[in-house]
């Protein structure tokens, strides 16, 4: 008999009520309210009243260099949370919300896969608890205020041309990367370019994932710039008396959501920054909240470990003063057999494309820390294949290097690797930042590129010049990096596959998210705002007869 697909499965599930995922979780009538049956918001406050209790240790997934159509991230960290389960331990599972742009462009959901999702599946990926709608409300709110600031009088002496501040969006439309606003005369505002980022990218959900809570919220908001003065000093939302507002919009959405797994284990999702074009991870308030609540806590860094990964451990754990106890390697023989110049290539390809992998772990282990391979076993991959997988993850230095079969066979399918990574959990570790803060802009984007990508060096375009002066005398050369690159490649050239050497890094601008507390070094042509293909995902999606959702995935 055939599988039934992912959203069959979900829609036939038996869901929990929210109530018992709080209660097993240790959460009091007054520290979560519901938004439906199976849905839930944590207060904060629950972090002052556990404040003694100690962390849970923290395990952060990611992957080798992906394909397009991604190597099973979310279902691997799904998976190991239900084999965690399996074997009598409390884990929490931490993950970031779904944005629009990718369920109907070409990734799909963000719910996991098969066995291994979490539910309601068809709310996670569709509106949630709207969350992001409010980030994309607070965002253009600002923009707005902006606009009425000029217009009526523009009291701070703010240059149209200095803006810096976007509207943003949570679909993909490659028509608003670039625009000309304030047509049809004065009363419509200024002409001047401009653009739209995807919701995912913007500066207002980087504040919301590393917000501690919100006063912080609100003063992160008021510290962002939306441009200068003719004279040259920075214009912050707090001077547009814009920061109140949009914390009211955003007092809600900065609640972590509960929700649960196949198996009943608790998910906390939050937050759902992209990690090619920010920084790839959940909320700071997710963490810190399940790293009270569970004995482990699994989260993920996007993509792989050069973007996501990278970016947790450089910016979210140096923000939060987070330590993780290990990495869990995504792995797959699809992915190696990409990297090996050959997909489908069996076994030669595999060996060929093992490159990829040493490369990752040794990123791995650049930051002191123990990897776990998951081999994540796609329908296809023999047993020959994903055998030889594991060896080379061992071969090549991982600490433990497991099969993962959580699609077909949820948490039952997962066992082994949960006891990998609790093994590894348990092993000295000596943790480190990729540079130190008082390291200057330009010699913290090169450490990444050379220690973490593997390039020769940076290439800094006039504009990255600029840009890099300018901030030094700012005084923002003490804030990390987050770097906007391709997926597709451990370089900036998405068709540089496996372990490629010999490169450099073209960093072609850079942008200062003042509240959110980094810089964005923009690399190659990645775009903050990506298009949809010739055949979207949405296409495929549509209410049958019974006016039951299909298509998605």
């Amino acid at each position: 008999m055939a599988m039934p697909s992912s959203l069959e499965i979900a829609q036939a599930a038996r869901l929990r009520p929210v109530a018992e995922i709080a209660g097993a979780l240790g959460l009091g009538d007054d520290e979560w309210e519901p938004y439906g049956r199976f849905k839930g918001k944590i207060d904060l406050s629950v972090i002052e009243r556990l404040a003694d209790r100690p962390d849970g240790k923290l395990v952060c997934v990611t992957a080798i260099t992906p394909t397009k159509s991604g190597e099973g991230k979310t279902t691997t960290s799904v998976a190991l949370t239900q084999g965690l389960g399996k074997i009598g331990r409390n884990p929490v599972l931490c993950l970031r919300e779904a944005s629009l742009g990718p369920v109907f462009g070409v990734k799909g959901g963000a719910a996991g896969g098969g066995y291994a999702q979490i539910v309601p599946m068809e709310d996670l990926n569709l509106h949630f608890t709207g969350d992001i709608h409010a980030i994309t409300a607070a965002n253009n709110l600002l923009a707005a205020m902006l606009e009425a600031h000029l217009l009526h009088g523009n009291a701070l002496g703010i240059d149209p041309q200095s803006i810096s501040w976007r509207r943003c969006l949570d679909i993909n439309d490659r028509s608003l990367r670039q625009l000309v606003l304030g047509l049809g005369g004065k009363v419509n505002g200024i002409p001047r370019e401009t653009g739209f980022d995807i919701t995912a990218a913007s500066e207002v959900m980087a504040i919301m994932a590393v917000a501690r809570d919100l006063r912080d919220l609100r003063r992160r908001l008021g510290a962002i710039t939306v441009g200068s003065t003719y004279g040259g000093a920075p214009v912050t939302a707090e001077q547009l008396r814009a920061a109140g507002s949009l914390t009211v919009l955003l007092k809600e959405a900065i609640k972590p959501n509960l929700v649960q797994t196949l198996e009943g284990q608790p998910a906390i999702l939050h937050c759902g920054p992209f990690a090619n074009i920010a920084h790839g991870n959940n909320s700071l308030v997710a963490d810190r909240v399940s790293l009270k609540l569970g004995d482990i806590v699994v989260t993920e860094g996007g993509f792989a470990s050069d973007l996501g990964m990278e970016k947790f451990l450089n910016i979210v754990c140096r923000v939060g003063a987070l330590r993780p106890s290990a990495i869990v390697l995504v792995a797959t023989a699809q992915a190696l057999e990409h990297h090996g110049g050959e997909a489908g290539g069996g076994l030669p390809a595999i060996e060929r494309g093992a490159a990829n992998l040493a490369r990752h772990i040794g990123i791995v282990k650049s930051f002191g820390l123990e990897a776990v391979v998951a081999v994540n076993r796609f329908p296809g991959d023999t047993d020959e294949e994903v055998a030889l997988v594991r060896r080379l993850g061992l071969e090549l230095g991982a600490h433990a290097a497991e099969l993962n079969e959580g699609f077909e066979r949820g948490g039952d399918g997962a066992t082994a690797l949960a006891e990998a990574v609790l093994s590894a959990c348990e092993q000295p570790s000596s943790f480190q930042f990729t540079y130190p803060d008082s390291a200057p802009i330009e010699e913290k984007i090169r450490a990444i590129a050379t220690t973490v990508y593997g390039a020769d060096g940076v290439t800094f375009l006039p504009a990255a010049q600029a840009r890099l002066k300018e901030y030094t005398a700012a005084g923002y050369g003490e804030l990390p990096i987050c770097m906007a690159k391709t997926h597709l490649s451990l370089s900036d050239d998405p068709t540089k596959l496996g372990a490629p050497t010999g490169f450099t890094v073209t960093v072609r601008d850079i942008r200062a998210y003042t509240g959110a507390g980094w810089l964005v070094a923009l690399c190659g042509d990645m775009q903050s705002m990506p298009g949809l293909g010739k055949e979207p995902a949405a296409v495929h999606i549509d209410i049958d007869e019974n006016g039951k959702t299909v298509g998605l995935f």
